[in-house]
């Protein structure tokens, strides 16, 4: 699998990479390290130097503190990868009852492919102030949830729209509890929504 033409292809002909990515078998962990842990490292790197070094403006002063910078570089990291696993825990315990297939590892490819836009609109974290553009850009992971869902998951057209709500909404609520369980560990008070 090469990195740069799957990343273009999920993000850009989503449809049809998601056909390309059910014919092929592949264990969680080959999707892990050649591909979502490499993809974790674009918000990684980019809040850090965007909260470390670039900083924000509070009141016409820009503070950039590199112990900020290294805490929500180490928020992005393991939200992306906790994420990815507990998601995929949820995706493919959620199958059955929606008419799917049960399998671990399509939940986890459908979970991993589904981060691709949160990753690379994570390059947005270097200038702080543009934040919300990089959650925004987690938004087009809702779409590739939704067009993922039939031919990863094998879930049935006529129960796909509730598969991806009740997904949508742990998803949600993932994100959440990861957010605020690290912030509250690593010391930042608040922190955003990034699925």
């Amino acid at each position: 699998m090469n990195l740069f033409e799957r990343v273009k292809n999920i993000l850009i002909t989503p449809k049809q990479e998601w056909s390309v990515i059910a014919s092929k078998e592949e264990q969680h962990v080959k999707v892990l390290v050649p591909y979502l842990l490499i993809l974790a490292l674009i918000p990684t790197i980019s809040a850090f130097i965007g909260w470390g070094f670039i900083g924000h403006n509070v009141f016409g002063v820009r503070v950039a503190l590199t112990e900020l910078g290294v805490r929500y570089a180490v928020i992005q990291f393991i939200s992306i990868i906790a994420g990815a696993y507990v998601t995929a825990i949820v995706f493919n315990e959620l199958a059955p009852k929606y008419g799917g297939t049960k399998n671990f590892n399509k939940a986890f490819q459908l979970a991993a492919y589904c981060y691709t836009a949160v990753c690379v609109g994570g390059i947005f974290y270097l200038l702080p102030s543009l934040n919300i553009i990089a959650s925004l850009a987690g938004l087009y992971s809702l779409v590739l949830l939704y067009l993922g869902i039939k031919p990863m998951m094998n879930v049935p057209e006529d129960k796909s729209t509730t598969y991806f709500v009740i997904s949508l909404l742990c998803m949600i609520v993932i994100s959440v509890v990861l957010s605020v369980v690290l912030g509250l560990i690593l010391g930042i008070k608040s922190y955003g929504l990034g699925f």
